[in-house]
């Protein structure tokens, strides 16, 4: 009986073995798909002996002439555009977002949760349709064109707080006697969220103000909607694009590809240092509440 039990075990030992190379395979296999069209971005970054688009990979000769070229377009103001408001919104953001999940998890009220299902069945229409309406406010503001920088930032935190599920779940799974105790003691309500809530919650925190930072980095459509080919208040992803027209890509073909590594940059590094805080977030704060 023993020596069947120890052939079974060591037929499950190598099942769970072959299992494990076959998924280690398709992962290296899925890696290096997702990760091709990147590496070919960089390298042609590099490539000096032309700029406009050639049939091959890795360039004949190697130079910073489009990362130096950059400097003399309007790419450092796009990428100062985009940086200026990013950094605003990580800071605005998180504060409403984090304010709205603690009042909803901590505070019991008559609309609370007719609130709730309001926010939600918001968060369900497509934000193109509100595209048209915003424009026309935002235009009558003077915040359009060269000043779509402003405008831009007043759009992605004005509906902020409808962004509190996360953080509201993960604020739930904090014992509520942590409150009542710091209440007792004769803390207010702003006390227990700054001195207890917010430093149990480092990771969500962190996870909050990284997806703010990463919203305005990469936002497209909206932002070409509102800076109507107005170069003054392009961010990098408009700015960029406009490089792709037929008459411009022959020449910046190559300078655009330096300018998608350099806005790559700061979101890898940011992911990578806080890749950990960013999982314990979103896992920490998928619960019912």
């Amino acid at each position: 009986m023993s020596k069947n039990n120890e052939n079974h075990g060591i037929g499950m030992h190598a099942k769970e073995k072959i299992s494990n190379t076959i998924i280690y395979i398709i992962l290296t296999l899925m890696s290096i798909i997702w990760l091709t069209p990147f590496v070919c971005i960089v390298l042609q970054s590099f490539r000096v002996e032309s700029t406009w688009q050639v049939g091959y990979v890795v360039p004949k000769q190697f130079g910073l002439g489009n990362y130096t070229a950059l400097l003399n377009t309007d790419f450092p103001k796009w990428y100062l555009n985009t940086f200026c408001m990013a950094l605003v919104v990580a800071v605005l953001q998180p504060l409403f977002v984090l304010c709205m999940s603690y009042t909803l998890s901590r505070f019991r009220f008559k609309m609370r949760k007719p609130l709730m299902k309001f926010m939600l069945i918001l968060g369900l229409f497509p934000g193109m349709l509100t595209m048209i309406i915003l424009y026309r406010v935002l235009k009558d503001m003077g915040l359009t064109m060269a000043n779509a920088v402003p405008g831009l930032i007043l759009v992605y935190i004005a509906s902020s707080g409808m962004g509190y599920y996360i953080s509201k779940g993960f604020f739930d799974t904090i014992p509520f006697s942590l409150d009542e105790a710091a209440r007792i003691d004769g803390a207010t309500r702003l006390q227990v969220l700054t001195r207890i809530i917010l430093p149990l919650s480092k990771s969500i925190v962190i996870y909050t103000i990284l997806t703010a930072f990463m919203g305005p980095w990469g936002d497209f459509i909206f932002a070409k909607y509102i800076s109507f080919n107005t170069s003054a208040g392009m961010n990098v992803a408009v700015g960029l694009y406009s490089w792709l027209n037929k008459d411009m890509i022959a020449s910046r073909y190559t300078m655009f590809c330096a300018g998608g590594v350099l806005v790559a940059i700061p979101v890898t590094i940011l992911f990578l240092l806080l890749q950990n805080y960013y999982v314990e977030g979103v896992t920490g704060g998928s619960v019912k509440g």
